[in-house]
């Protein structure tokens, strides 16, 4: 089984990040909302192959493994990244 190289994007909001994890292979996905207080939401999606075009019109831009991953296992501060 190949190894899955997800895509990973993020919004800056008022309210803190919204940060998204895609597998281009099947558009399945996890969504992380993170506020600035804190506090983690996270909510597994399924997208289609129009995610692309939604994510850039709203904004959205390419985002590092790294941070998602750090606010995934809650170890990140928001204030610090």
């Amino acid at each position: 089984m190949a190894e899955i190289l997800y895509e990973y994007f993020k919004k800056e909001v008022e309210e803190g990040k919204i940060l998204v994890r895609i597998n281009p292979d099947n558009y399945s996905g996890l969504e992380l909302i993170v506020h600035e207080k804190g506090q983690l939401k996270k909510t597994k999606r399924d997208f289609d192959e129009t995610i692309y075009e939604e994510l850039e019109f709203d904004e959205f831009k390419k985002s590092s493994p790294l941070e998602f991953n750090l606010h995934l296992k809650g170890v990140s501060n928001l204030s610090s990244t």
